[in-house]
């Protein structure tokens, strides 16, 4: 089943009262195109949950997180997932669970992120429905442009750096970023090693959306670290917008 564009707003009748809402997936899809920063982390960062992190980071402004965490069971992934989706819904931001669909399905996140290695967009669109987001790591130009020709709904490009988060991949710089801007189709979020330090020049390239995890993750402030990167952001876009 194909997802619906950005620009698609099917509605649902609420039948209490006749009025119109938008539907889930329309909704998930309209934050996503409005999305600036994207947190990730594991289910317990530095040994303390994730929510205590998080919290502060959807303050500062991060507009989506995803769990990515590699050692836990499926039960406590699970938890961790259900945490992290109800403090994200209070603030208005999508809650994403990394590689597992089915996981992703019954913690009721907003979509799913796939590696190169996990299930194919289409797997887990027949677990997830049309209404879930589904986002895909690309690192060359083909897979951008596969990403683009399925029903993903958004590309993570990188890593623009190296990064001891992914230590054996290489990095791409920001050319794959200024290809990506031309040619991702959708929105997409440049990834790896990116910081207060470096953002600019990522933006510069033609990113409109960063995703992060030790640039907020490992601040003494992750509120005002959020509020520095969102805001780094943001000023490239204006920029970029008038020229």
């Amino acid at each position: 089943m194909l997802a619906p564009t950005l620009c698609h707003d099917p509605r649902v009748v609420d039948a209490r009262d006749g009025r119109s809402e938008p539907a889930p997936g329309a909704a998930r899809r309209s934050r996503l195109g409005a999305a600036l920063l994207y947190l990730i982390v594991e289910a317990e960062p530095g040994g303390r949950p994730a929510t205590e992190l998080v919290e502060p980071a959807l303050a500062g402004g991060v507009d989506v997180v995803q769990l990515r965490e590699k050692e836990g069971s499926d039960a406590a992934i699970v938890a961790a997932a259900l945490s992290l989706r109800e403090l994200c819904a209070s603030y208005g931001a999508l809650a994403i669970l990394n590689d597992r669909p089915e996981l992703a399905l019954e913690s009721d996140c907003d979509g799913v992120h796939l590696g190169q290695r996990d299930a194919s967009v289409d797997e887990a669109r027949a677990v997830l429905g049309g209404d879930a987001l589904i986002g895909v790591s690309t690192h060359t130009a083909d897979q951008i442009a596969a990403a683009r020709a399925s029903s993903a709904d958004y590309t993570g490009v990188g890593p623009v750096h190296a990064t001891p988060t992914k230590p054996d991949a290489q990095p791409v710089g920001t050319a794959l970023v200024r290809h990506a801007a031309l040619h991702a189709g959708k929105p997409f979020f440049a990834i790896g090693g990116i910081d207060a330090g470096n953002v600019g020049a990522v933006v510069a390239a033609g990113a409109e959306r960063v995703a992060v995890v030790r640039a907020i993750r490992d601040a003494d402030d992750p509120r005002a670290a959020a509020q520095a990167l969102r805001a780094a952001v943001a000023g490239g876009a204006r920029a970029g917008a008038a020229l």
